[in-house]
């Protein structure tokens, strides 16, 4: 087992309670024998491209939204659906898409339902705005959404030829400047291993989200998909992994920092899952089994949401 610096759980003791949110949001059933009671429909994620995206990224290729509930398939509007699936229990949902060829998920369309969903429903709301403009960020300002997630991606290279996508790391830290001007959370992502599983811009990322006030970080690992040229990618080591967990933790001791959905599955999960508790994050999506089990030994108390990182009903 890869030995974390104790300092990492020394800052996260200084700065937050001795307790550890495990999440299970609605894009699949989840089960395992310390997490019983995952109910799917409290948080759903829909797309409201469908699976179209100009960007198709080779990590991806639209295999993300296709988990999602598609709103083109839905016979009304997305305020319709959010009703309907608040009467089967919802409290919260995502709301994403594929991206245009600017990287921007085109949300304006549809800001006067989002504002209902708000202002009738009390619906949590996530957005997945992509690389959002000053005019996406403009409207979304006044719905005091939940949260903006946002990839953030620290090299030219990356954005180029994984994302297909003209732009530069600038670019990204100017979408979090612009998204906290107008006072939207932000929910940064970063993918470990996104360059074909290499560790490329990750540490850049990490630089310039330590350079705003983002609600939570989220990292996760390159997860290999079936049909995508990244299909046999290797993800990137258990020793980067462990090293970049500690570093983030160092860089960012007051911020929540959360272990997403994606990452390999297997032993890797469990090994991973172990060092984000001992790196000391703040939560995990879909626990290995054994998870909850191993941080209560590190005398953390554990907590159950269904629901994306992050979010508290």
């Amino acid at each position: 087992m890869i030995a974390i610096d104790p300092e990492c759980l020394r800052l996260r003791r200084a700065h937050f309670p001795d307790q550890i949110t495990f999440h299970a949001p609605g894009l699949k059933r989840y089960r395992t024998s310390e997490y019983a009671n995952h109910v799917a429909t409290e948080f759903i994620p829909i797309s409201v491209t469908g699976a179209a995206c100009a960007l198709n990224c080779d990590h991806c290729q639209t295999t993300l939204l296709q988990g999602m509930r598609d709103l083109s398939r839905f016979d009304g509007s997305l305020f319709d659906l959010c009703a309907t699936l608040a009467q089967r229990g919802a409290r919260g949902i995502l709301v994403s898409g594929g991206s245009d060829r600017r990287g921007c998920v085109p949300l304006r369309d549809f800001i006067p339902d989002l504002a209902r969903v708000r202002r009738e429903l009390g619906l949590a709301i996530r957005v997945h705005p992509g690389l959002p403009d000053e005019e996406t960020c403009a409207a979304l300002a006044p719905l005091g959404v939940d949260g903006a997630m946002i990839d953030v991606i620290g090299h030219a290279d990356t954005i180029r030829e994984i994302y297909h996508l003209d732009a530069t790391p600038e670019d990204y830290d100017a979408a979090l400047a612009r998204l906290e001007q107008h006072r939207i959370p932000t929910i940064p992502h970063i993918i470990l291993g996104l360059h074909y599983g290499r560790m490329l811009g990750e540490w850049h990322a990490l630089e310039m989200i330590a350079r705003h006030s983002p609600k939570v970080l989220v990292l996760v690992i390159l997860m290999p998909l079936s049909g995508t040229p990244m299909a046999q990618t290797p993800p990137p080591p258990l020793s980067d992994i462990a090293g970049f967990f500690e570093t983030a933790r160092k860089t960012l001791p007051r911020i929540p920092i959360v272990l997403g959905c994606a990452r390999p599955l297997g032993e890797m999960k469990i090994a991973i899952d172990r060092l984000a508790i001992d790196a000391g994050l703040n939560g995990i999506a879909y626990p290995a089994d054994g998870s909850v089990a191993y941080a209560r030994a590190r005398n953390l108390e554990p907590s159950f949401i269904n629901a994306c990182c992050g979010v508290t009903w």
